[in-house]
């Protein structure tokens, strides 16, 4: 073995290890969509010029920590997106209304001189007029509370604090420290408030948050009338135990949001539906990476057996990076997981391509060798197709946001995970297996020695296919104007995400006829629900934005059709973020095509990333006039889905432009029609292997992955098989005749 190679199995052996030991001892973070839960993301709406949106954001998630806090939520998340938007995480909450209401309520912390506690006469010998505006309130014990003008808000305080006293006896009690005015509005109100006798209720000061009393402290016998509480500082006292006295803390310091917030984005999922989900996804990965590894043993012999294991340390690698990164992973996450796979059979099959092009017409001596020839040959053209797959997960990830940017990460990092996998621990594996005399002797074991079904059949026929491009051209307008028309006759169905706007999706024990669910929205008030079957026995709803009231009344109309309706799904958009999102994804589209262009252009020539980047479009449209037809909505998963169309379909292009690249290199001044030819006899059996690969991962994902993949799958076999065609018989032709018309001479 030589020393690279004894590097390489080094290298593999310690990532795997390090991999296996996070895969053991770090818990991958389920996002809500797996394990329920509901996620709101809140903009803040500043009242004045004076409200510095991020200072106010970050005053305001803060204000809602402790909001939260108090709803007892395990493992809450919040974080701050950009400079005017929170996303909250709530799991297991699955009454998204209670957690609308406390998130979002702006009700001041006030602090009031108490009048009376009957709402008459002070028995005081400094009696307080009663004015209009004076509030009765019932006390932390029920007793009914006359409350006069608030003195003091939440902005005065400084911070409160829960402690524990041993040496004094007091026990627990809550420091509260004024700030800035409110030292001296504490003074006065503390200072009126003792000039009523000890026990009046007078001598109370009453804290109150959201027109609910949380604390009415009585002043101290010692301090003096009119003299107050002068140093700003003060203690609550009481039969407090560690809980409550932390709980008052919590309320005091958080009481009041500093700007009005508005829910603009709200989701809730079940966990029955997170646990489906997950279940189904397990399964199309297992299956999908079982019928591709048979296919790959069937075609590559041994070979193929050793890049199943390779698979099998690919998915190791990326869940074990999942983990290392704290990444969250949500069920579009797990498709991108799935379909990296792909993309590792992808590289394995580039590489033994190329070896066994190697072993059977340049006659290497040897499996081993052409092995060699294979990974270093193959390795442009797989560091090229893995690049612009990159770059859609790029872009996914920075101009995308919510579960699209789980797929993107758990794509990106698979696919670094299975470039690994391909070119260190297949090549480990592989080397080792054709350094063996047994091997040797039986060469044809390796899958390596025979040319395979495609190649040996295009060998024997030698077919001119790009003799007449222009039909080729022909063909790919003919499926432009059927895309088209598919647009303008039946229009595109933007989703929630795009529209604004509230999805429901219901589990009901027996079908329900969406006829008859339409006509009971109708009667119910809401005639332009759209109403669809989902999942055998399921039902969607979807609407303009509702309120919870109107969606509760939703709900009531389709439990009337159905006993047990469970409502497993609630998705809600403000008409903003939809907007916003809508411009995001064509931005997201317009900048994928033109990276794209530009890598192209500066890893080839502009002639060929001008016409690689035109099939692109081509992909796109047809996609989308695919979904025109058919009903389906796009949304932001389908995005996700189209950019991922955009990489992988660029591999096959950059793929057969590597090919035509070396062959220029090799036999200068050939025609550019016969080296595309040439190029495309030679690359077309890694296009059908990784094809039928790829395509059986994505039937799995779209048969077993459930209704909420469905769609997404649906996209990525039709981007698939568009995007294979495409690359072949609208990219190279189109490259002939822009390379034709450039030399035509001017007249």
């Amino acid at each position: 073995m030589t020393r690279s190679a004894r590097v390489r199995a080094l290298l593999a052996l310690t990532v795997i290890a390090v991999s296996l030991y996070i895969a053991i001892a770090v818990p991958v973070r389920l996002g809500l969509d797996l394990r329920g839960g509901t996620q709101i993301v809140l903009e803040t709406r500043p009242t004045s010029t004076t409200d510095a949106g991020r200072e106010a954001t970050d005053r305001a998630l803060e204000v809602l920590r402790g909001r939260i806090d108090a709803l007892g939520v395990a493992e809450p998340t919040l974080v701050r997106s950009g400079d005017d938007r929170i996303i909250v995480e709530l799991p297991g909450v699955q009454d998204p209304k209670k957690a609308a209401d406390v998130l979002g309520r702006t009700a001041q912390l006030t602090f009031h001189p108490v009048l009376g506690t009957d709402g008459g006469a002070v028995n005081s010998s400094h009696p307080l007029p009663k004015r209009p505006h004076d509030r009765v309130l019932p006390d932390e014990s029920g007793t009914p509370m006359r409350l006069g003008t608030p003195a003091l808000t939440g902005e005065h305080v400084k911070h409160a604090a829960a402690r524990f006293d041993q040496q004094s006896g007091a026990g627990w009690h809550v420091t509260v420290d004024f700030a800035g005015a409110g030292r001296d509005g504490w003074a006065r109100l503390t200072g009126d408030a003792a000039c009523h006798p000890a026990g009046d209720p007078a001598r109370r000061v009453a804290i109150v948050l959201d027109d609910k009393v949380i604390s009415s402290p009585q002043v101290a016998p010692s301090i003096g009338c009119e003299a107050g509480i002068r140093d700003g500082a003060t203690q609550i006292t009481g039969s407090f135990g560690p809980e409550e006295a932390r709980e008052l803390a919590l309320l005091i310091n958080g009481g009041a949001l500093p700007v009005p917030v508005e829910t603009v984005e709200q989701r809730t999922v079940g966990p029955t539906l997170g646990a489906e989900a997950i279940t189904a996804s397990v399964w199309a990965a297992a299956i999908g990476t079982l019928l591709t590894s048979l296919f790959i043993i069937v075609v590559y012999r041994l070979m193929g057996a050793l890049a199943t294991i390779a698979l099998a340390c690919y998915g190791l690698l990326s869940y074990a990076a999942l983990a290392a990164l704290g990444a969250t992973l949500t069920l579009p996450g797990l498709a991108g997981f799935v379909l990296a796979i792909g993309m590792a059979v992808d590289a394995n099959v580039l590489v033994f391509e190329r070896a066994r092009e190697e072993y059977t017409t340049r006659r290497r001596p040897s499996t081993r060798s052409a092995l060699a020839a294979g990974f270093r040959n193959a390795f442009s053209a797989i560091a090229d197709s893995n690049i612009t797959t990159l770059i859609a997960a790029g872009l996914l990830f920075f101009l995308a946001s919510g579960p699209v940017r789980g797929f993107a990460v758990t794509l990106g990092l698979g696919v670094l995970a299975s470039m690994f996998s391909a070119l260190v621990i297949t090549r480990v594996l592989a080397e080792f297996a054709a350094s063996r005399p047994f091997l040797r002797r039986r060469p044809r074991l390796t899958g390596i020695a025979a040319p395979g079904a495609v190649r040996h059949r295009l060998t024997r026929r030698n077919p001119h296919l790009m003799c007449h491009p222009r039909r080729w051209l022909a063909t790919a307008a003919a499926a432009l104007i059927l895309a088209g028309s598919g647009i303008a006759v039946r229009g595109i169905d933007l989703g929630v995400e795009f529209t604004g706007g509230r999805l429901i999706e219901y589990a009901t024990a027996t079908p329900v006829d969406p006829d008859g669910a339409r006509a009971a929205l109708a009667d119910a008030g809401f005639p332009r629900a759209v109403v669809q079957s989902s999942g055998g026995t399921g039902l969607t709803v979807r609407t303009e934005a509702l309120t919870n009231a109107q969606e509760a009344e939703v709900t009531a109309a389709v439990r009337g059709l159905a006993d047990g309706a469970d409502k497993v799904r609630d998705e809600l958009i403000g008409p903003s973020l939809g907007e916003e999102l809508r411009r995001g994804a064509l931005i997201a589209l317009a900048v994928a095509l033109g990276a794209q262009l530009v890598y192209l252009a500066a890893r080839f020539r502009w002639l060929f990333g001008t016409a690689a980047v035109t099939a692109l479009a081509h992909d796109v449209l047809i996609l989308i006039g695919v979904f025109a037809w058919l009903g389906k909505p796009v949304d932001a998963v389908f995005v996700a889905a189209l950019l991922t169309v955009i990489g992988y379909s660029v591999n096959d292009s950059v793929v057969l432009f590597d090919r035509i690249r070396e062959l220029t290199r090799k036999v200068p001044g050939t025609p550019l029609t016969d080296l595309a030819n040439q190029a495309i006899l030679q690359t077309l059996p890694r296009t059908v292997n990784t094809g039928m690969g790829a395509a059986l991962i994505l039937t799995a994902l779209a048969v077993l992955g459930g209704s909420t993949l469905t769609d997404f799958a649906l996209a990525l076999l039709v981007g698939l098989a568009v995007g294979t065609y495409s690359s072949v018989f609208t990219a190279v032709p189109l490259a002939l005749q822009l390379q034709a018309r450039r030399r035509e001479p001017r007249r």
